[in-house]
C-alpha cells in the first residue's frame, strides 16, 4: 500500500530535522470517560415520562 501525503511529510521532517512530530500527539492508552448504561428501573421511568409533558395540557 502507498503512504499518505501526511505520512510522507512526517517522515521527511523526521529525516531532515530529526524531530518526530508524532510524539507531540496527546494520545492515551485508556478511555478517559466512563460509559454507564441505564438500569431497568431508569429505563422504565424514562419510557413512562417520555411524552408526559405533552399530555399535561388536557
Amino acid at each position: 500500500m502507498s503512504q499518505s501525503k501526511a505520512k510522507k511529510k512526517r517522515k521527511h521532517s523526521k529525516r531532515i530535522s530529526g524531530k518526530d512530530v508524532e510524539k507531540n500527539r496527546q494520545s492515551t492508552l485508556f478511555s478517559t470517560h466512563e460509559r454507564v448504561t441505564k438500569t431497568k428501573r431508569e429505563q422504565l421511568e424514562q419510557d413512562h415520562t417520555k411524552y408526559k409533558k405533552q399530555d399535561q395540557d388536557d
